[in-house]
């Protein structure tokens, strides 16, 4: 056997850093100077020399302690280590994120001992001079943030690697022959990492499922649900157990609720939605104000604690909309069927049953379990025209039937009062505070076989206001009930932005000559709304928004209720998609539960649900995101010919972002790309400047495009620079 060989290891400057690494792995054992050599595995002389220096140099820097002679210690009350998360960037290098430091900790590519992007990590952290940017070393992974990864593998005669297209994953992960599986070469392949031998260079792992070949529509798809942990299919026996669920409707359970058959009800809801979560009803009363009914699927009856079906909705946490697909938190039995609100079917609902007034006041509210019957069922286009013409008779090209059919008249007025009330409403929304944000929403016409062909921008109208403003109001009332007996539920909460943000943001929109108001809390929500009816319909309408929604808080669930500062609400839950989320489940089973009299339930339970239910969240918005990006790249590659005119949306030191006016994809230009000069990057004016001709490129100038290379795997598009728009 080779006895292995010991290499000197030069002096570098960080050398003390790793005999605090060894002694805080230890925190209470003493080591000497030959302990040390033999864990760094130094014996040469000039090495242990090195060793004593640094310990003797540390010890009177009072970072370790004598405890014996020539026996060290790391000083407990004064480690310099901490608890954090890792930040990777696209460089190999990272950043420690620590509530104890009020600027990010730089940690070198040599300095990260195998963490990865999000792990939950010990660091060690030094420099920490005045002036200077602290850096750190890993010296513990505490907790990996994630273990399986999506890549494409490379088979060789006894061994294989898989590479990721995540930028932020620095290493690929070597399989031995005995993993492989059934994999290919070449594979898209979800692999879990099993191990990390501190010797190895990469992570040892093993396939657990080969998703297909790259670039093939739904093995791209399914790498994307996978890369977030996302399932695509739910296990057999949940599907056994929903089909099992008796769904019929019960004249036992009937005499139980509050019966809402007889009142006019209806949907409104996207043309292609098969899970109607919510209806409204609408009755006007003698004394001239209004009973509005907003009626939501009684999921909690069927969904019942405890069981399979109800731990894998709760694992879920939310269905994924995907471009071409949804991938539901319920069974199809449950979420297309026994819970959706489908019109001319009598349904369970929990209700929230508001008498308002003809100026939209709240008069009364009743919350409670009930049985409906839809008259009708509406998609948004078909409810916009009849708010639009006042017209009874909707038209074949809109019609969801496809042909052209008659309204009742009921149901018209109906309709047109709900509209009324709800601008009423939305106006006091603004008034006090809101935010609006109608950030203009990407859509493909997919055709049979998922292809994109065409590009369409889905706007808010004022049939969707309609369905948001009771919807909020449902949202809001039932969280102010709950929340004014102070007892644990759970709320939807928004903090205030970011101020640090919103000031980058100034800088940003200064150059359109627009501007923010940053007296107090109120003027800063007036501004940004006055900043989004303004830039409505410009070419920096995108931007912009999008600068606005990074400036704010990430929307979460808790059970500390701090208010929603976009809504402007004190108190807001979320009661209204349960057949979507998992949260409204929670809220319907905590209301009802409240509404039998029970005592509080324990706060720290639902705070790690919430937890849980945020982080499902995030998952599903990524996941969503890539979809679209994905989408946007396979659009493009058909049109690789054409001159397109886009914005640049982004500048960087290596190029610049352009986002494409007809369809918003973006993609990169490459500095080298532009040939008309040499430029470099302005960091204080967030622009590429031109050596020779001192020409400027900067956000929002508009320039022309063609595709240059369409990267369905990376989901990345790269430009030509053709010329600046005149």
């Amino acid at each position: 056997m080779n006895k292995k060989i010991r290499k000197p290891i030069k002096n570098e400057k960080d050398f003390s850093s790793k005999i605090i690494k060894i002694l805080s792995q230890s925190p209470n054992k003493a080591f000497n100077y030959k302990q040390i050599g033999a864990k760094l595995e130094l014996d040469d002389t000039k090495s242990r020399n090195q060793i004593i220096k640094d310990l003797k140099i540390l010890a009177a820097s009072k970072k370790i302690i004598e405890s014996e002679p020539g026996k060290y210690l790391v000083k407990a009350e004064s480690q310099d280590y901490y608890e954090g998360t890792i930040d990777m960037t696209s460089r190999k290098t990272a950043y420690f994120i620590c509530p104890d430091f009020s600027e990010d900790v730089f940690i070198p590519t040599n300095n990260l001992n195998r963490a990865l992007d999000k792990d939950k990590v010990k660091v060690y952290v030094y420099n920490r001079r005045k002036g200077k940017r602290p850096e750190g070393e890993v010296i513990e992974v505490v907790e990996r943030n994630k273990t399986e990864f999506v890549g494409v593998i490379d088979i060789q005669a006894n061994f294989a690697f898989v590479s990721t297209a995540n930028p932020k994953m620095y290493t690929d992960i070597f399989i031995p022959k005995d993993k492989i599986g059934e994999a290919e070469n070449g594979d898209v392949v979800l692999v879990t990492i099993e191990d990390w031998p501190k010797r190895a260079d990469s992570p040892f792992g093993s396939v657990i499922r080969v998703l297909g070949k790259p670039g093939e529509h739904n093995t791209e798809i399914h790498a994307i649900l996978a890369e977030y942990g996302l399932p695509a299919d739910f296990p057999v026996e949940v599907e056994v157990y929903a089909q099992k669920i008796d769904t019929s409707i019960q004249e036992s359970e009937i005499a139980k609720r509050r019966d809402m058959r007889d009142t006019l009800t209806f949907t409104i809801d996207p043309k292609d939605a098969k899970d109607f979560d919510d209806a409204l009803s609408f009755k006007k009363l003698e004394n001239g104000n209004f009973e509005i009914g907003i009626h939501i699927a009684d999921v909690s009856y069927y969904l019942e604690e405890g069981t399979i079906l109800d731990d894998e909705a709760y694992q879920r946490a939310t269905s994924v909309y995907l471009v071409d697909r949804v991938v539901p938190m319920l069974p199809e039995v449950l979420s297309n069927f026994a819970c959706s609100l489908r019109p001319n079917e009598e349904k369970y609902t929990f209700s929230a049953i508001f008498e308002v007034s003809p100026t939209a006041q709240v008069i009364n509210q009743w919350f409670g379990r009930t049985v409906i019957y839809s008259d009708q069922r509406f998609a948004y286009e078909e409810a916009q025209y009849i708010i639009e013409t006042k017209d009874h008779t909707i038209p074949v090209d809109i019609s969801i039937t496809g042909s052209a059919y008659l309204v009742s008249d009921e149901i018209v007025q109906a309709t047109l009062k709900l509209d009324e009330l709800a601008k009423i409403l939305r106006r006091k929304r603004m008034a006090n505070g809101a935010i609006s944000f109608d950030k203009v929403e990407v859509k493909f016409n997919l055709d049979e076989q998922g292809e994109p062909e065409g590009v369409y921008f889905k706007v808010s109208k004022d049939a969707n206001h309609l369905i948001e403003e009771f919807m909020l109001l449902a949202n809001r009332k039932v969280a102010e009930y709950i929340g004014k007996q102070k007892k644990t539920f759970v709320y939807r909460i928004h903090d205030e932005p970011n101020e640090d943000k919103l000031i980058a943001m100034q800088t940003v929109i200064a150059k359109f000559g627009y501007k923010i108001d940053f007296r107090n809390k109120g003027d800063i929500s007036k501004s940004l709304n006055a900043l989004m009816e303004e830039v409505n319909g410009k070419k920096e309408q995108n931007l912009i928004d999008t600068l606005a929604i990074r400036s704010m808080s990430k929307a979460k669930y808790s059970t500390e209720n701090i208010g929603h500062y976009g809504l402007a609400f004190d108190y807001y839950s979320h009661f209204t998609s349960p057949i979507r989320r998992y949260p409204d489940v929670m809220v319907h089973r905590l209301l009802q539960y409240y509404l039998d009299n029970g005592a509080s339930v324990d706060e720290e339970v639902y705070e790690t649900k919430c937890l849980h239910c945020s982080n499902m969240e995030s998952l599903a918005t990524n996941a969503e995101r890539d979809s679209i990006k994905y989408m946007q790249v396979k659009y493009m590659q058909d049109h690789q010919d054409e001159e397109f005119l886009g914005v640049i949306s982004g500048v960087t030191e290596w190029g610049i972002y352009v986002e494409i006016v007809s369809n918003k994809c973006e993609g990169m230009v490459r500095i080298r790309e532009i040939k008309d000069d040499y430029y470099t990057f302005d960091e204080k004016q967030y622009a590429l400047v031109g050596a020779t001709s001192n020409s400027i490129l900067q956000l929002g100038d508009e320039i022309y495009v063609k595709v240059k290379n369409a990267d369905l795997v990376k989901k990345q598009l790269d430009f030509h620079f053709l010329r600046r728009a005149e």
